[in-house]
């Protein structure tokens, strides 16, 4: 329970909400440098895993998109955190934390995770 508790602390003392978190900086080699240290130079596998890592942050935005309450949408965000974490993509992750803690199906916050998805596909 110390992660959730020290988001919470840095977030009061930065004072930031779901609604003012600036964009985040999208770092386009976070995705290919994690698959690279975890493979090496299998661009087949990594290809692969890319590809399943698209499909699976977008299967939990679609579940973001359609919850209808607290619940639903706080488990599609944390686990598109968790998703993101484990892949290393730190701007995809910071915006899904942030999105936990918004109103369901709030559009800022889903248009922001889908633009960041949408840097990492390009």
């Amino acid at each position: 329970m110390f992660w959730p508790a020290f988001t919470m602390q840095l977030k009061r003392k930065l004072n930031l909400t779901s609604h003012s978190l600036p964009y985040m900086s999208y770092d386009p080699g976070a995705l290919e440098a994690a698959l690279s240290a975890a493979i090496g130079d299998d661009q087949s596998l990594i290809a692969e895993l890319r590809g399943v890592f698209i499909e699976s942050a977008e299967r939990q935005i679609d579940l973001m998109a359609r919850a209808r309450c607290d619940a639903n949408w706080q488990i599609a965000a944390w686990r598109l955190k968790g998703l993101a974490a484990s892949f290393g993509v730190t701007g995809l992750m910071a915006l899904a934390d942030a999105a936990a803690e918004a109103a369901p199906g709030d559009p800022v916050a889903l248009r922001r995770i889908r633009s960041s998805l949408a840097n990492i596909t390009n």
